[in-house]
């Protein structure tokens, strides 16, 4: 099954997913940026889903105002399945204050928060309220070429809510970067099957020897863009898909939209937001890669990537 903020649904039912995106985020690194308007998230789940749209996997964690008590009514009113994150971001996302051992005061240490918002129910954005909707996915982060020892926590405690539960775990790549040190972490030490790994923002990083080695290793590759904040590797976005596909790795790979701000939404901001993914991009890649491995990375491969173990 995969876990959406409307209880459980077969991984069949998902239909066309985006892989990674956001409809509410707020980080320090963006300040004025921020994803938190209900109507303009509502506004572009309604363009996913009448372009064919069917589940958006949002990658928003915990503590960075992913509006947990929101999702739920975005998914009713829109008809999109919603696969909510918990997990933790870089601590630079936080701001002063933070602190790992107690994120959020909850009382609870990552890995018993992590298996707990997977379990019983997300925190809301304030006061730490557990609501009905859980979570399906753990996001987890590296830094830029290394992980720092941030990162080694929250990922030992992601790899023990995995052992817990069976979800997934998505990992941001800073600018795409530390994918091999991630799998070392995670695979090596931490026993996590390399399977249960979606490495999201390898777009970033064209370079397509380091694509082929974590594919090698068995793990999700995530392309997430494109978006005003990428487009300087955008254009290397069909030629490293291509490259992957003759590798034959097409099981593998994943398309997201990754809108981390308000500027880029579609429906209320510049764009190129959601529903470029299908009016857009989805033709494209069918040409390119031939409409059967389109198919995979918009359909047949997410229900597999986010199926919980």
């Amino acid at each position: 099954m995969v876990r959406t903020v409307l209880g459980d649904v077969p991984p069949a039912e998902l239909g066309i997913v985006d892989a990674h995106d956001h409809l509410f985020l707020a980080s320090a690194l963006l300040p004025g940026q921020e994803l938190d308007d209900m109507e303009a998230a509502q506004a572009e789940a309604l363009a996913f889903h009448a372009q064919g749209g069917g589940t958006l996997v949002q990658w928003t964690p915990y503590g960075l105002g992913r509006r947990a008590e929101l999702l739920a009514e975005v998914s009713r009113v829109t008809g999109v399945n919603i696969v909510a994150a918990t997990g933790l971001h870089q601590a630079r996302h936080y701001g002063p204050g933070f602190d790992l051992a107690d994120p959020g005061s909850t009382g609870l240490a990552p890995a018993a928060l992590f298996t707990a918002e997977l379990t019983e129910g997300l925190r809301a954005s304030a006061g730490n309220e557990v609501l009905p909707a859980r979570a399906g996915l753990i996001k987890v982060a590296g830094g830029f070429h290394r992980l720092d020892p941030h990162a080694r926590t929250v990922m030992a405690a992601a790899a023990e809510a995995h052992h817990a539960t069976g979800a997934p775990i998505g990992v941001h790549l800073e600018h795409g970067s530390a994918a091999a040190e991630v799998l070392a972490l995670l695979y090596d030490d931490l026993a996590v099957p390399a399977e249960r790994v979606v490495l999201g923002h390898l777009n970033r990083l064209p370079d397509l020897r380091l694509h082929r080695e974590a594919a090698e290793r068995g793990a999700y590759l995530c392309f997430d863009g494109p978006s005003e904040a990428n487009h300087a590797t955008d254009w290397r976005l069909l030629d490293a898909l291509a490259a992957l596909v003759d590798a034959g790795h097409a099981d593998q790979l994943l398309i997201g939209g990754d809108t981390t701000t308000a500027g880029a939404r579609a429906a209320t901001g510049g764009g190129p937001g959601i529903p470029y993914l299908l009016h857009t991009l989805r033709p494209r890649l069918r040409r390119e890669l031939g409409e059967e491995n389109a198919d995979r990375l918009y359909t047949v491969n997410p229900a597999r990537a986010f199926a919980w173990a």
